[in-house]
């Protein structure tokens, strides 16, 4: 069966999303809960255990195979979407740590300090 335009559009934005989530990963050491979990509810309309599931599945080498194999037994992992962030995720973490080793101490505190609370506000008023 052939790939439609959204289909495509939809992998373009799942593979920029591992890609954020890889920057901040290498950037300020966070991603997968605080950055690809509320995009994937609030972009892509997961429900929060299905966003969960997905981004353990995602984080599963080594990390979170136990967790994410319980979420994925109750149908709450997207196998295919996991797969497309954690290829974007794993090449924006490389540029991510790039970044972040260039910057000193200071700054790289304040932009871990207002990502942290941009998502905050965002989960809580949302």
């Amino acid at each position: 069966m052939p790939v439609t335009g959204n289909e495509y559009m939809q992998i373009f934005l799942l593979l920029l999303l591992g890609l954020a989530a890889g920057v901040f990963s290498g950037l300020v050491g966070v991603g997968g809960g605080i950055i690809i979990v509320p995009a994937l509810v609030f972009i892509f309309g997961f429900t929060q255990h299905q966003a969960q599931g997905t981004t353990l599945a995602l984080l599963v080498p080594p990390i979170g195979i136990l967790a994410a194999w319980q979420y994925y037994k109750q149908g709450f992992v997207d196998v295919k979407i996991a797969g497309l962030i954690c290829l974007g995720f794993l090449i924006g973490g490389l540029f991510g740590a790039k970044i972040a080793t260039a910057l000193s101490n200071d700054i790289l505190q304040k932009i871990f300090g207002g990502v942290l609370l941009l998502v905050s506000i965002k989960m809580i008023f949302s």
